[in-house]
């Protein structure tokens, strides 16, 4: 009976589990303890001896493989090669098999996001923090507008390059509606088309000077909002929230006592805990970006979705708003597979937000921007933005009545007045306890948004990707897992 291979990561060097495994198997071959022609263990059992994701380990073994430290037989498994990549090289020629030397390094955070994101595209079901529910896209409209789109771009020779602030169909189609239901006074020559509303922070973090000062950001926030700022050379700083969400009496701090670029703000349902600023703190930060002439980052995400009353104007259409770069996307409007979305700001800032757009993407995908003007024009989003909304609502309400009834009280939450998520009290429950293990697709720990915060007092609960039947299955499962929760 052959003895199974032993792995620990304990030791093992690399800021995220990818590559602590994939330098422990490297380190392994080359110390000669996983000897030429070792058997290694399966990708399952593997993920189960260390208690990561199986995908985490079979990405590793495909790496190596590729790489000539592994191979792979049909039906037997995989194994350590006989002819390893370092074998019969001089030194100075081992040298250039690493490329740590040549690419410059990736933050942790940035590396737990890229991580995270690959992890998750090969799942049914990704993580869920407020996500659309993707069964409610009108697959059929959609396909046959692709299509009348295609044939007459086609016809029109329309299909070759384009402008890099995307079709000036779509853009004066965004122009309308953010004139007529958001009150934006702005031109299409304001507005840059984006591949989504991370693309349009990403822009935002190039363009802005990180030697003019810092970023300051909710204590609580969109972590790949962060990772962007700091990539771009930013210090990024945290402003306290409270009830009301962004503290303006901390950012005043704040800003006395550093030099500040920009201010990333989420007004209109805070990310992740949904509250929604009121209007005399918007006024007060619009009023203090013209004080110390700071930009103001406005990241609204999901606009359409707000159910009780009509939705506070964004900051973008109030006085005092000429710093504000106003970000919206169409993901959450459909889905996140459809990625458009928007910047609006002066047109300085979006001739150099093309600029950016023509290094690295050249131009957007013009036959779906032109595809989303059409269903505008004809009034299908407003129509679908309808009818999805009620259904939201009704998810919304069915979500909060199934928590009071499977917890009680002993769980806490303020119904958000919108959005596609409930930010939920889970502290009498956690009391502080280890909630390491804590896995449900529905629900993410508040320490997963704020890095300086250790113990898990709430769990974002994304509603909007299920029917009713599945918020009841997994609120019910929050509930088991909680209840064997030891202090």
């Amino acid at each position: 009976m052959l003895w199974d291979t032993q792995f620990t990561l304990e030791d093992a060097s690399g800021k995220t589990l990818h590559l602590k495994l994939l330098n422990y198997i490297t380190q392994g071959i080359q110390s000669g303890r996983l000897n030429a022609g070792r058997k290694l263990p399966g990708s399952r059992s593997l993920a189960k001896q260390l208690g990561i994701n199986r995908k985490t380990v079979q990405q590793v073994y495909e790496e190596l493989e590729v790489q000539g430290w592994l191979e792979s037989k049909l039906r037997q498994g995989t194994f350590v090669s006989h002819v390893l990549p370092e074998h019969h090289l001089l030194e100075s020629d081992k040298k250039l098999i690493s490329p740590l030397k040549t690419t410059k390094s990736s933050s942790k955070l940035t590396e737990t996001l890229y991580e995270n994101a690959i992890v998750l595209s090969d799942y049914l079901s990704i993580k869920n923090d407020g996500i659309p529910d993707a069964r409610l896209i009108p697959y059929e409209l959609l396909a046959r507008t692709y299509r009348r789109v295609c044939i007459s771009l086609s016809r029109h020779s329309k299909l070759g390059y384009g402008d890099p602030r995307g079709a000036i169909e779509l853009r004066c189609s965004v122009q309308k509606m953010l004139t007529s239901e958001r009150f934006m006074n702005c031109s299409e020559q304001e507005i840059c088309i984006v591949r989504g509303s991370q693309m349009g922070i990403y822009l935002a973090s190039r363009i802005l000077n990180p030697q003019e000062g810092a970023i300051v950001m909710e204590e609580s926030c969109y972590l790949p909002a962060q990772a962007a700022f700091e990539a771009s050379g930013f210090k990024v700083l945290k402003c306290q929230l409270d009830e009301q969400g962004l503290n303006i009496t901390h950012l005043r701090h704040i800003l006395s006592n550093n030099d500040v670029a920009g201010v990333f703000v989420t007004p209109h349902h805070q990310y992740p805990t949904t509250v929604c600023l009121p209007m005399h703190r918007r006024l007060a930060l619009l009023e203090l970006s013209k004080l110390y002439n700071f930009a103001v980052i406005e990241d609204d995400y999901d606009h359409e979705f707000h159910y009780d009353t009509n939705p506070i104007p964004p900051l973008a259409s109030l006085h005092n708003s000429e710093n504000v770069v106003h970000i919206g996307s169409m993901s959450k409007v459909f889905a996140p597979g459809l990625r458009l979305g928007y910047v609006v700001a002066d047109q300085h800032f979006i001739k150099r937000a093309a600029q950016e757009i023509v290094l690295i993407d050249r131009q957007g995908n013009t036959i779906t921007e032109h595809v989303l003007s059409d269903l505008m024009e004809s009034g299908e989003v407003k129509r679908h933005i309808r009818k999805v909304r009620q259904q939201y609502k009704e998810r919304r309400n069915h979500a909060a009545k199934e928590f009071q009834r499977i917890f009680g009280d002993q769980i806490s939450f303020i119904l958000p007045t919108g959005g596609l998520a409930i930010w939920v009290d889970i502290s009498k429950l956690s009391k502080g306890g280890n909630l390491a293990n804590f896995d449900n697709d529905d629900s993410t720990l508040n320490v997963f948004f704020n890095k300086t915060q250790k113990e898990p007092s709430h769990i974002r609960f994304g509603f909007g990707s299920l029917n009713e039947y599945e918020i009841t299955q997994s609120i019910d499962k929050i509930f088991q897992t909680l209840s064997d929760v030891e202090p």
